[in-house]
């Protein structure tokens, strides 16, 4: 995966936690639809934190390489 797609992933995830945001009933966050949206946006930092690793881990690499 190159760098390019790997932070446009990260942009859609960060999208993704916008739009499920603008779901959660903050008066009942744990109650119908809630749920859903939080675990989305849970899920979507997840991801957000995996590409992070995996953008931290090319860059080790490539240092690796070089030496």
């Amino acid at each position: 995966m190159n760098k390019i797609l790997t932070i446009i992933l990260i942009f859609l995830a960060i999208a993704l936690v916008g739009y499920n945001v603008t779901l959660v009933d903050f008066n009942n966050p744990l109650e119908g639809n809630s749920v859903i949206a939080l675990i989305g946006i849970l899920a979507a930092l997840c991801a957000i934190v995996i590409l992070l690793i995996f953008l931290t881990s090319k860059k080790i690499q490539k240092k690796i390489d070089e030496d």
